[in-house]
Order: structure tokens, then sequence, then C-alpha cells
């Protein structure tokens, strides 16, 4: 095991090299709950989001430099299994359908949005993907100047999949039924508002937003692949004046809370969903700079963010009302970008 003795890993932190990150990092905790960084495995370079698959045991780590993803399996360390492209540029999210049967991922250079069929037996693709890219620019001209897919999610009903596209302020919904390919739009998202991480309820009746370039959350109602908004709210204090943009959203198990990270504000927004409308719970300082990833840990009552700027990894207890009590756990892990467990 990776670290002194008594400490055993329990989360990983992908980084960024041009933040001076060398792979994945493992945070360790020991029985006594004292926290320590070990030697990162350098073999998954730039690993800014992945996902992992149950069926197989894979972990799906994008290298948003190298325009590919790793495949990878942990057993007494790292090892990684396959290598493939992602046919574009940056890819930044990946995502599994319920059946482990397709992968799709978000290149945000290129703005393409890439599906692979995904081998049964081995969980690794077959043959090359189908790519879908949007048409058109936003206001914004230093971010929007063409597409900029951020995000692909795979719907409630399982027959669609949803392209999240910062530069062209859509979401797309694409059929995934034999012999569909029809894509339809979702969602035209207010101009300049960058939209950029989608999660649907577990209920699969509503979907939240977090526009990148407006910090604001959206409720949806969902209807079939269309995403009809029933409230908007500002992701940042009302005094607040400053610079901030939207960054990573999730829902805890049940569903009755929502967090989103504001980078600049530098904090961690928590609202209540009541299955009707959203209420603002909380805003808290995130413990470092640029909050880029959270990762909610509900049976051990934490939450962990990742912080890009600061090379940070800060700790949050999760208390029995859904708000967020800080700790003074603070973790360097440079280039801080992500987190997951193994």
């Amino acid at each position: 095991m990776i670290g002194a003795a008594g400490y055993t890993a329990t989360l990983w932190a992908g980084s960024y090299a041009s933040r001076g990150g060398c792979g994945l990092y493992p945070l360790l905790r020991a029985g006594s709950g004292l926290w320590q960084v070990g030697a990162p495995f350098e073999g998954a370079q730039n690993a800014s989001f992945g996902v992992r698959s149950s069926r197989h045991g894979h972990q799906y780590l994008v290298d948003e430099q190298g325009g590919a993803i790793g495949v990878y399996r942990h057993d007494r360390g790292w090892k990684q299994i396959a290598r493939f492209a992602t046919g574009g540029t940056e890819p930044c999210y990946v995502a599994l359908d319920p059946g482990e049967t397709r992968l799709a991922v978000a290149n945000y250079g290129s703005g393409t949005a890439a599906l692979f069929a995904l081998d049964p037996a081995t969980g690794l693709p077959i043959g090359a993907p189908d790519l879908r890219i949007n048409i058109g620019s936003g206001p914004n001209a230093d971010r929007q100047e063409g597409p900029h897919a951020h995000c692909v999610v795979f719907g409630p009903a399982r027959d669609w999949l949803h392209h999240v596209d910062l530069g062209t302020d859509q979401i797309t919904a694409t059929s995934l039924a034999a012999g569909g390919g029809e894509a339809r739009c979702a969602f035209a998202a207010p101009p300049g508002s960058g939209p950029r991480h989608l999660v649907f309820h577990p209920s699969g009746a509503f979907a939240f937003l977090v526009s990148e370039l407006a910090s604001t959350l959206t409720l949806f109602d969902v209807d079939g692949p269309l995403l009809r908004p029933r409230q908007c709210l500002s992701t940042l204090p009302g005094s607040y004046a400053g610079e901030s943009l939207g960054g990573h959203i999730g829902l805890n198990a049940a569903g009755d809370r929502v967090y989103v990270t504001n980078r600049g504000h530098d904090s961690v927004a928590s609202f209540a969903f009541d299955g009707a409308q959203l209420s603002l719970r909380q805003h808290l300082p995130s413990g470092g700079r640029s909050p880029r990833f959270f990762l909610l840990c509900e049976a051990e009552r934490w939450m962990f963010v990742a912080h890009e700027e600061s090379g940070t990894v800060t700790g949050f207890r999760l208390r029995s009302d859904g708000t967020l009590e800080p700790t003074d756990l603070a973790l360097a892990v440079p280039g801080a970008v992500t987190l997951f467990t193994a």
C-alpha cells in the first residue's frame, strides 16, 4: 500500500500537469483520522474526469491534453489495460449508460460529443465512435467562438443522450433507439449563460443544470428528451459583485439536496429541493481557490472539494440537514481537478 504504515488509500485525486500535477494521488487516512497524500501514480496524466464501471471494474479516465480515454483497474496498484482516442480534442467528461453498453465523451476543444459502443465481455470500445457536433456560437467572444461540449449525460428513459454545449448555449438530445440518431434541441439556454454540467434527479422527473458563465442553477421538468425550465437561481450571494464561474454540480442520494461550486467566489452553495422548488440553504467558503469538483461520501458524512488553482483538497462534514460544516482538513495536491473512490 502506498503511504506510511497504518494508512489506507481512501480517495484518489486526478490532476493537471500544467499546474504541477504528476498523475493520480492517493489520499490516505489512518484509523486515528489523520490524513496524508501518497506518491502519485504517473500513468494517468491530466485525468480531469472519470467514471467507474461496476460491471467490469474499470475506471475510465479522460486524458484531457492527450485527447484519449485511459481504462484502468486497481488491484494493489493501478494498471492501464487500454487507451483509445476520443475522436476530438480536450475530452473533459465521460459517462456510461445504465447497462454499461455505451460510453459517451464530451470533447471540449473540438466541440464534439462521441458515443462508443462497448464490448459486453471486455467493456472496451468496438469500432469508431459516432460523433455529433452543434453548429453556432455565443455572445461571449472569448469562450463561445464555437461549440464546446462540456457534458454528456444519458437520460432517465435510457433512450436519449443529452449533450451540454457551453459554446452554443444549448442542450441537445440525441435518440439512442435502434435506427435512431434523431437530434433535438432539449433546451435553448439564455445567450451567454454557458451551460456546463447537467444531472438528473433519481426520480427521472427533474433535472438540474449549472451554467458556468452565468453562475446559475436551473431546475427542469423532464418531458421525454425535452427539458422544460421551472426555476432559475443564482449560485452566488446577492451581495457579490466579483467575477466567478459555475463549477461542479451534484445531488445527494435522496435527491433533496443540490450542491454547486463557485470558482472565483470560491464557495459551495447548498440548495434544498422539495420536489417542486429549490431554496438556498447555505454559501460556505470552499477553503481553496477555484473549487472545480467535489465528491459526496454520504455514508461517512463527508464532502471533499478539489481546488485546481490552489492545489488543495479540503474536507467538510455533512450535517443531518444536508448543510456543510468546515473542518481543518486541507491536503496539498498539485493541480487537483477530480476525486473518486477506487
